[in-house]
């Protein structure tokens, strides 16, 4: 459609000058309001004032100014319908052919700890959200720019064709349609937060993309990367890459995994992850410490994982990681010196992210099917719990320690799952198997002679004895587990049998 009148009013005001002088020089009447005409005017682009093409002052602080039929009449009629260019006529209406406008700042205005809630709401943009609709709903005629990104697409067609094609707006349409349902969905999700709705009759979330990936889970699935906005947690979506190859689909599941895993402890740790699962963690006065016993837990499958740390990796660290094959290291830090070690592999992946920021609770939404569920962040702890010791002996104080690593792991292994400890290292794991004493006996036969002494972590409760007959054969001293079975009795009656103190907490951790 060829362009002859353009409404521009922007919060974003990069590349507008030149875009603007560029519509001018096509022969391009421009209309605009407030601080955007201010910014034209100053740089000597002929500009009208909106209140000019209205007849009415912009009132009420600016609330009032582009809600006005001069304006959505000249962006919604039908060109080629008679009744629609009568009423126009009538009406004193011109055609406005093109609208460039983003949105008032309210993403970055919540985002501001100080920000009260009169400051959000008054940063709800009204009037420019009904002119992106309106003309995106009349793409037909009207050519609708909502990012500054598309500037160079418009003015490229207008310079080669005179006008801009009609796939070009159709496109542009459904860009500003996303914008605009986004920019509703954080209003509407700050506001059901002010009142305390926890999970409302409709769920609208938006996410931003940060990165095309090559592919899904498999090469022929494609994939993309988005982040939430103002998730107020600790997220991958905002590690800085440091070097390495671009990031897939499966690292990033698998670097999740190990993120919520490290940050379930404050003294130096360090989570090595395979396919979403831990297969070592290990924790020490060190991360040299932690390191070497998360390799120690089992340094067949660490060969290829992912390796999440809590403290500053350091030379001495980074030299033993760089014995291996590792896809990725995630860490608040790198030495200088662990940077120059760690980079001359071509292909490890550094991440570097802030361990501090983002101590919120996310909601953990999972998609089904034609669905999706939606449930709170499993972030409940030991000490939180209500923990009882059924059994005849007390734990001692190694084997409290061993119990808290155990827990804490457990809680991240896919069900139904079973973690021996020791020594602050994991030393067995069995995942996602069909039946509880199946996941058992993986663990123990992982740990070998290191279960004896261990701690067993059960993310559910027993259903039977035969768990604990087959950690009592291992050596097992220590067992922490929910309890709540009809059966539990036949387990405590075990533990005391062989010698083997029990906690419960009253709490189980599926992860399915």
């Amino acid at each position: 459609m060829t362009i002859k009148r353009a409404l521009i009013s922007v919060s974003d005001k990069n590349g507008l000058i030149p875009f603007a002088e560029k519509l001018v020089n096509l022969g391009v009447e421009i209309i605009s309001t407030g601080g955007t005409k201010k910014a034209l005017q100053d740089a000597g682009i002929s500009v009208i004032g909106i209140s000019e093409v209205t007849g009415f002052p912009e009132i009420m602080d600016g609330r009032v100014k582009t809600l006005h039929p001069k304006i959505h009449g000249g962006l919604l009629a039908v060109r080629d319908n008679e009744t629609h260019q009568q009423a126009m006529q009538e009406n004193e209406i011109a055609p406005i052919d093109l609208v460039v406008v983003n949105l008032y700042p309210f993403k970055e205005t919540v985002a501001k700890e100080d920000t009260t809630f009169a400051d959000a709401i008054e940063n709800i943009d009204i009037g420019g959200p009904s002119m992106l609709r309106s003309a995106a709903k009349n793409h037909a005629y009207v050519t609708v720019v909502v990012d500054p990104k598309d500037y160079e697409t418009v003015e490229t067609e207008l310079e080669k064709a005179g006008s801009v094609s009609e796939e070009t707006r159709r496109r542009l349409a459904a860009k500003t349609f996303r914008h605009t349902a986004a920019y509703d969905a954080l209003i509407a999700e700050y506001l059901t937060a002010a009142v305390e709705e926890v999970l409302p009759e409709s769920y609208t979330v938006t996410f931003e993309k940060k990165q095309d990936l090559r592919y899904g889970e498999n090469p022929h699935q494609k994939a993309a990367f988005y982040s939430k906005p103002l998730s107020g947690t600790l997220s991958l979506t905002d590690a800085e890459q440091l070097h390495g190859k671009e990031l897939s689909y499966n690292n990033i599941n698998d670097a999740d995994a190990a993120l919520a895993i490290v940050k379930e402890f404050t003294d130096p740790a360090v989570v090595a992850v395979k396919h979403m699962n831990p297969c070592g963690v290990g924790t020490g006065k060190s991360i040299t410490e932690a390191y070497t016993r998360a390799f120690e837990a089992d340094p067949v499958s660490i060969f290829g994982g992912i390796v999440a740390s809590n403290t500053e990796v350091d030379a001495e660290t980074a030299e033993k990681m760089a014995e291996i094959f590792l896809e990725i290291i995630i860490a608040p830090s790198f030495s200088e010196d662990a940077l120059a070690i760690l980079t001359k592999k071509k292909n490890i992946r550094l991440l570097k992210l802030d361990f501090t920021a983002g101590k919120g609770i996310a909601k953990k939404i999972t998609t089904v099917s034609g669905g999706m569920l939606v449930q709170d962040e499993d972030v409940y702890g030991l000490d939180d719990a209500n923990v009882t010791i059924p059994t005849k002996r007390q734990p001692t104080e190694q084997e409290w320690k061993d119990i808290h690593l155990a827990w804490k792991v457990v809680k991240h292994v896919k069900s139904n799952a079973i973690v021996l400890a020791k020594d602050e290292m994991t030393v067995g794991v069995g995942a996602g198997q069909m039946n509880r004493v199946g996941a058992a006996k993986i663990a123990i036969e992982q740990a070998g002679e290191r279960a004896n002494g261990s701690a067993l972590g059960s993310d559910a409760f027993f259903p039977m004895d035969d768990t604990v007959e087959a950690a009592a054969r291992a050596g097992v001293t220590a067992i922490i587990q929910p309890g709540g079975s009809i059966r539990d009795e036949d387990s405590i009656k075990k533990a005391d049998e062989h010698g083997i103190t029990m906690v419960f907490t009253g709490v189980r951790h599926f992860k399915h």
